[in-house]
């Protein structure tokens, strides 16, 4: 009789055993689909967070001025932020979600090269003007694609690089020979 008790016991705590190990596990099933049902809204609202963190303003330190090669006449002027050196002219615009067209940036290079350029980080379309060291116009690339890595050649030789909201260059009649001139505030 003892041993039929036995085995009797062993059953139920069997039973017992493996009731508790299927309670954990659709305990755990649970936790994983509310995880799952939540993660969607976290990701937004962290992506959200993120990309508002990374956004950077606009902060003015010059104007620059479109002149015309008909006439030498003044076409437009802009606010311009100024990017100078390595870690400046990596950045760019960068991180950056809206620009008026009463803004800009100038990137101000060492040497007067053939210069690249590429829209990798840059969430709206612009403009790229291409300048010599005589302050003239060589090469206009207008709306360049966003978040784009192809890479977009200035051809010919500049100091200079002027970037616009797209369609800038449209808008004001800015073309290839026009001249630019522009002074720091800052």
């Amino acid at each position: 009789m003892k041993s039929k008790n036995k085995k009797s016991n062993k059953r139920k705590s069997s039973k017992r055993k493996i009731s508790s190990v299927q309670i954990i596990a659709l305990i755990a099933i649970g936790i994983a689909l509310i995880f799952l049902a939540i993660q969607p809204n976290f990701s937004k609202r962290s992506a959200n967070k993120d990309s508002k963190k990374l956004e950077i303003p606009f902060t003015k330190e010059g104007e620059l001025s479109f002149i015309s090669k008909q006439n030498n006449s003044t076409i437009k002027i802009i606010d311009i932020e100024i990017a100078e050196g390595l870690a400046e002219t990596a950045q760019g615009l960068m991180y950056r979600y809206s620009m008026s067209d009463q803004q800009g940036m100038l990137f101000i290079m060492d040497i007067e090269k053939t210069q690249d350029f590429w829209m990798k980080e840059t969430y709206i379309s612009l403009d790229l003007i291409f300048v010599n060291s005589n302050m003239e116009i060589v090469r206009i690339h207008e709306r360049a694609v966003p978040l784009s890595e192809q890479n977009i050649p200035s051809i010919k030789k500049a100091k200079y690089v002027v970037e616009v909201i797209g369609g800038f260059c449209e808008k004001f009649k800015i073309e290839e020979g026009d001249k630019i001139s522009f002074e720091r505030t800052r």
